[in-house]
């Protein structure tokens, strides 16, 4: 289905488009330079993704703050009523549930791996200009407890982003309803 098929009145606004699809790349991108950083040995190529990587973190935590800013000053448009009645009960929970956890999740996952970097003793100074204060005191032991839950909160992260994409895909190659037209940009 075309984007512009798609009524005004279930559409999502520009800013929610835009923060949408950029923090989405963000993540996908984090997860990407992540997953290959902790593969590479001790150098200073490593050294420099662990530092773009907390940097990139930073930059996530904010626009989730936006984002979730902009969700509560702005009510999302309503799920077609076409759309909601063809979904079972099931579908309707998971999509709410996945959402909600999706946006636990923007918060979580940087929050524990600034917790992580600053229990490890490695202050983040954001862009390597802004020193940011240590949200945790520096302990090797509280810093071994984080390590596994930053990846583990990473993990459920990718996996929910994977299942919305998956959702998405879902609703336009089989039910044909439109629904991935609410977020995209509109054509003229």
């Amino acid at each position: 289905m075309n984007t512009s098929a798609v009524p005004a009145t279930a559409r999502y606004g520009a800013t929610a488009i835009a923060l949408h699809w950029v923090l989405g790349l963000a993540i996908v991108a984090l997860f990407g330079v992540g997953w290959y950083m902790t593969g590479l040995p001790f150098s200073p190529q490593r050294l420099k993704l662990y530092n773009w990587h907390k940097w990139a973190g930073v930059a996530i935590l904010g626009l989730s703050a936006m984002r979730l800013a902009w969700r509560l000053a702005n009510r999302p448009p309503a799920l077609p009523a076409e759309v909601q009645s063809a979904m079972p009960r099931w579908q309707q929970l998971a999509h709410h549930g996945v959402h909600h956890l999706l946006y636990a999740l923007f918060f979580v996952v940087p929050l524990v791996g600034w917790a992580y970097s600053s229990a490890a003793g490695f202050p983040i100074v954001f862009l390597g200009l802004i020193p940011l204060p240590d949200f945790v005191p520096a302990s090797p032991a509280l810093a071994e407890t984080l390590k596994p839950w930053h990846a583990w909160t990473a993990y459920a992260l990718a996996g929910l982003v994977a299942l919305h994409v998956a959702a998405a895909l879902k609703h336009h190659f089989v039910d044909r309803d439109g629904l991935i037209g609410r977020m995209l940009p509109a054509r003229p």
